[in-house]
Order: structure tokens, then C-alpha cells, then sequence
């Protein structure tokens, strides 16, 4: 989706951060600028550098936590600078506050993840470092189209994206067996998915699962559901929430809990582990992303299961959302030049190890799709994507993709509330959406930030 500019008003970095409808107020009550983060105020002569992430080092140093190990050793053999993990458990950083509470208090990390969805909260704040300097043009130029922009801010590139993560609906062939069903039976309509789901809820087990945790993630796996009706939060610079797209998305969610085949609490990780709930056999099918084909490889060998792209609406068209998450640097830090440099070094190296390290995250360790073409090359060439689960993400899934939209947390929050409210709380869904797009349009009209898109 293209930027969209919006009018001027100044709010200040901490409240922005701290998010939520009452930035606006607080930042009226005299809130003080984020201070300086990172734990050194040095001027960039620290020789520590804190880089928070959800992967390692983990309890079970599985392969996604030996990558980050071997990635941080692999730097700190050769540079001055050190890097120094820490890992903060995934439901924690994805949906907790524990990354929002170390800005606020001025002590937040050097290096960090964020998501597409949550960049303009730390931009806006001003806590992200310019990159530019550090990245060559040739690195620049091995990221596909608009990978960067999204990341970017008048030209300038904030954060290097370490993956693309399109999401799909997985199924458990044994389940749809079970219930007497075949692959004729696979859903390719909302109508569809309940009718299916309702055959395959049995006394342990739920017939489809979305996630049910509110946070970015939960509102990053309902947009497609948005789109397929061509709906769309914001439109011309002004709240487009109050639509029939959003309308029908909200209803089909709930329509899943009222009918009793899907559940109201994930298990394990939430909505986007299918180990723990497809693989256990507590949900039939499941909406998740493609990573989850690497953690079904690494912990559920022997399960069998299949994909599909999201069923759609009558008249609708495939949409899915294309995530990814991205290193960024604190610009409050203790040593910005030093993360910016090891964020280049980590994600954006040309030569040949820096090429394998990232065939190595996006297709040995993890499964994602490349957002380098010289990795995917390389993918390419080990037949990464030749067959079964990933060459449908990649022919069928990925082709109807959009990038995950950034939006400010007053943006996000409406429609997390909206989601919320009708899966959970059985409220109407008209009169949700039309709440949300209220409070979106006021906050739309006063906003002072990085291009919403």
C-alpha cells in the first residue's frame, strides 16, 4: 500500500512508545522525550552492545537459537564491539510490554526485532538509528522490491528484514481421515471452513483455529481476511474501518467460536504454534505462517499435514500477509554506528558467507522466503523449494500477498479492540467496526509522524 501523509501535531516520543488512545493525553500532560537507552550514554564509544530477540539463547538451543549464537560469535570473533544476547521468551516480546517498558524507562536495548506492523511506534518515538551508513548499495540492491520501504522513512532505511513470513491454513491429513473426509472436502469458502470445521470437532479436538491473543500478530493474521473483500483500515488519509470487508472479516471470526469449532485459547506458543495444536491433535486445522513448516520438520517428523491458501468470501479474491521481521538499532543506545554496522554485517552481507548465513536462517534452521535475491538463488540451487509445503507457499500463497501494513499503535489498537470484541466477546460486528474507524479518523486527523502504509 502506498504512504500516506497526514497532518501535523506534535507528540512526543515517550507517549508514542507507550502507545494506546491516551499518547494524545499524556503527551498534553507535559511527558517528558524518551531518554537516552541502552544503559550507556557514551557517545557511541561503548564496547557492549545488548541485542534483545526471541529466539537465543534458548532452553532447548534448537537450531534457531544456535543460528543467533553462531551469528553473535561469529562477529564478536572479528570486531572490537561486542554483542552480547539476550533472549526474551516469544509470547513475552510478541504480545507483552517487555520491550515497551525498557524504552519508557530509558533502558532499552542496543539491537532489537521489531515487526513491519510495530515499526512507526519506535520510529515515532525516535529510537531508531539511519542504517544507510553502514549498507552498501550492492546490499541494497539484492533486497526484492519494496522490502526496504517498508522499513524506510524519506529515504532513509531503519531496519534490514531478515525474512518474508506468508501465512496459510495447515490441516492434519489424519484428522480429515478420520472425520471421513478427502481432499475434495479441503474448505475453500468461509461457508465452507465452518461446515468442515463442524465435522471435524470432536470431544479433543476443534475443527480450525485462528489466534485469539490480542496483539500485533493476531491483528497481522486477520488482515487477509480484510482484503479479501477489498477492504482496508485507512483509505485517502482517512479511516476506511467502517465497511462491509471489515464487517464480514469480524462476523467470520466469531462465527468460529460461536459455532463452537474453534477455541477461545490456543495452546503452547498461541495461534501461530502448530506443534501444539495441530501436531498434538487439539485443532484439525490451523492459520499460520511458514515458519511453522521448519518447527513441524524439527519437532513433529513423522505428522502429516497439508496447505491451503485462506478460504474466501463469496466474491472475494486470495489474499494473504506477508511479515517479516527486521533487526533495527536503538539511535539512544549505547554505540549506534557499532549496531547499525553489525545489523549490516549480520543481514546484508554480499559476500559468500554472508549469503549462506541467510540460506541458512531462511530455508535450513527456519523456513521463510528470502527477502534477497542472491539468497534465494542460493535457495534455489539446494532445491529449498522444489517441493511439498514450501513450493506451494511459494507458487500458490505468496503471489496473493501484501506487505503487513505499518501502522501507529492508535491505528492498531481500534482494530486489535474490534477483533477482540467480536471473536471473544460476542459484540456486533457493524457496530465494532464503525467504533473503530471513530476513534481511528480522530486520531488520523491530528497525526504527526513517519508515512502510515
Amino acid at each position: 500500500m502506498a504512504a500516506t501523509p497526514f497532518p501535523a501535531r506534535p507528540i512526543s516520543r515517550r507517549s508514542i512508545l507507550r502507545g494506546g488512545l491516551g499518547a494524545v493525553a499524556a503527551s498534553a500532560a507535559g511527558v517528558p522525550l524518551l531518554s537516552a537507552c541502552g544503559g550507556d550514554d557514551s557517545g557511541g564509544n561503548a564496547k557492549e552492545m545488548s541485542f534483545w530477540n526471541f529466539y537465543g539463547p534458548s532452553d532447548d538451543q534448537g537450531p534457531q537459537s544456535k543460528w543467533f549464537v553462531d551469528t553473535v560469535a561469529e562477529w564478536n570473533k572479528n570486531n572490537d564491539v561486542k554483542v552480547k544476547l539476550r533472549y526474551i521468551p516469544g509470547k513475552d516480546y510478541l504480545n507483552g510490554t517487555t520491550l515497551q517498558t525498557a524504552f519508557q524507562s530509558g533502558q532499552g536495548p542496543d539491537i532489537f526485532l521489531i515487526s513491519p506492523g510495530d515499526f512507526l511506534r519506535y520510529y515515532n518515538g525516535g529510537v531508531l538509528q539511519d542504517l544507510g551508513s553502514a549498507l552498501s548499495d550492492d546490499s541494497k540492491a539484492d533486497y526484492l522490491p519494496g522490502l526496504l520501504e517498508a522499513r524506510s522513512v524519506d529515504g532513509k532505511v531503519y531496519g534490514l528484514p531478515m525474512e518474508i513470513e506468508p501465512l496459510a491454513m495447515y490441516y492434519s491429513e489424519t484428522a480429515f481421515e478420520k472425520a471421513g473426509l478427502s481432499e475434495a472436502d479441503l474448505p475453500k469458502t468461509w461457508d465452507q471452513t465452518i461446515a468442515v470445521a463442524e465435522k471435524l470437532t470432536g470431544k479433543d479436538r476443534y475443527g480450525v483455529m485462528f489466534e485469539t491473543l490480542p496483539g500485533y500478530y493476531q491483528n497481522f493474521t486477520w488482515y487477509p481476511f480484510l482484503w479479501q473483500g477489498d477492504g482496508t483500515p485507512i483509505k485517502d488519509g482517512k479511516a476506511a474501518f467502517d465497511s462491509p470487508a471489515a464487517v464480514q472479516a469480524l462476523k467470520f471470526w466469531q462465527d468460529t467460536i460461536q459455532h463452537k469449532v474453534a477455541p477461545r485459547k490456543a495452546l503452547g506458543d498461541g495461534g501461530g504454534d502448530v506443534v501444539s495444536n495441530l501436531g498434538s491433535g487439539a485443532a484439525a486445522m490451523q492459520q499460520s505462517g511458514i515458519w511453522a513448516v521448519a518447527d513441524m520438520r524439527a519437532k513433529a517428523k513423522t505428522f502429516k499435514y497439508g496447505i491451503i491458501p485462506h478460504p474466501t468470501p463469496d466474491g472475494g479474491k486470495p489474499a494473504t500477509d506477508l511479515g517479516g521481521w527486521a533487526f533495527v538499532a536503538n539511535s539512544k543506545g549505547a554505540n549506534p554506528e557499532a549496531a547499525a554496522k553489525f545489523i549490516a554485517w549480520a543481514l546484508g552481507s554480499t559476500d559468500a558467507a554472508g549469503i549462506e548465513r541467510q540460506r541458512q536462517w531462511n530455508t535450513v534452521v527456519k523456513t521463510n522466503l528470502p527477502p534477497r535475491k542472491s539468497v534465494q538463488q542460493a535457495a534455489d540451487a539446494k532445491g529449498a523449494f522444489a517441493d511439498g509445503a514450501l513450493k506451494k507457499f511459494v507458487s500458490e500463497i505468496a503471489p496473493t500477498g501484501k506487505p503487513e501494513p505499518r501502522f501507529p499503535p492508535e491505528v492498531y489498537q481500534p482494530i486489535a479492540d474490534a477483533i477482540q470484541a467480536c471473536q471473544l466477546n460476542a459484540s456486533d460486528p457493524a457496530k465494532a467496526a464503525a467504533d473503530a474507524a471513530a476513534k481511528i479518523d480522530t486520531f488520523l486527523k491530528t497525526y504527526q509522524g513517519a508515512p502510515i502504509s
